[in-house]
């Protein structure tokens, strides 16, 4: 079992809640806290967590007061999927939902590229999933610029700074969601070069897991560093105590998930969720219908 003060300093050493100064290279893809986390106690903690994520989640259905949007972005095979399935496993599907987003249709090129996004934020008192976000405006574009004539954004407005401009509208969009109660929490699986190798390699090599790879995987690797910078840049413009960004080393899974899930809690947690109070007409509204069913 994972000690409640290990789990706290396990978020502490993941998480980044100011930018300015901050570097990727900082942060490991293997777990570096200390804390034993061998497999066993790791899939331990995660069950645990599943079991106090449920709970929370109740309470912030009931007081629906709050929504909480929890972003994943990540290398291809860094284990977004799993991580999703596993560390939310024990939600109440009428309290959750989960948007993956592909590549955007003709209507969604058409708006503003927040635009779509914007259409599946999570209500009060529910978890939204984003598997990928509006950060790949600042990534995927950034490394192929090229994909930005498909927006048909006027040609004024496509100078340098374009993705500089990006994040500040997306910094200022997370802000305004902080302050109408939608807490927006990012994750990023930091994973090695070697383990996604490794991880294509199983995809290839496995027939029940072909359908997972697809050649332009390979073509994204090649621009690997570039992404990387892109990352950096985006956290370094993006991460506040209000709306921060942990950075979660995934070569290995079960540690991934524990991260995460953790990071779930204590950031419910800090809401301070409670059962809302009934009132004195409602207490006794309660106690008629006792009699009633008593009589």
């Amino acid at each position: 079992m994972v000690q409640s003060k290990n789990v706290l300093k396990l978020v502490e050493r993941y998480s980044v809640t100011d930018g300015k100064s901050f570097r990727l290279k900082d942060y490991p893809t293997v777990d570096d806290s200390g804390i034993d986390l061998s497999r066993e106690i790791a899939k331990d903690g995660l069950r645990s967590g599943v079991e106090s994520l449920a709970s929370l989640q109740d309470r912030l259905s009931a007081q629906d007061r709050w929504g909480v949007l929890t972003i994943f972005q990540a290398m291809d095979a860094a284990g977004k999927d799993g991580t999703i399935k596993h560390v939310f496993s024990g939600l109440n599907p009428q309290g959750t939902s989960v948007e993956s987003f592909k590549q955007p249709t003709v209507l969604e090129l058409d708006h503003d590229f927040l635009w779509r996004h914007a259409l599946h934020l999570p209500q009060r008192g529910r978890i939204g999933i984003h598997n990928r976000s509006w950060y790949e405006e600042v990534l995927v574009l950034r490394v192929h610029p090229e994909l930005l004539e498909k927006q048909r954004i006027p040609p004024e407005l496509l100078g340098k700074k374009i993705f500089d401009e990006r994040l500040e509208d997306i910094a200022a969009f997370e802000r305004y969601l902080g302050r109408q109660g939608i807490v927006v929490l990012k994750i990023f699986l930091h994973m090695s070069k070697g383990e996604q190798r490794r991880r294509f390699l199983s995809r290839i090599d496995e027939p029940e897991k072909n359908w997972k790879f697809s050649a332009t995987d390979i073509a994204e690797r090649a621009h690997w560093d570039a992404y990387h910078r892109a990352y950096e840049k985006a956290i370094r413009a993006t991460a506040t105590p209000a709306s921060p960004w942990f950075v979660v080393p995934a070569d290995d899974k079960s540690v991934t998930r524990l991260i995460v899930v953790a990071a779930m809690v204590k950031a419910l947690m800090a809401l301070k969720l409670e059962y809302p109070k009934p009132t004195e007409a409602q207490m006794a509204a309660l106690q008629e219908a006792r009699e009633t069913l008593e009589g």
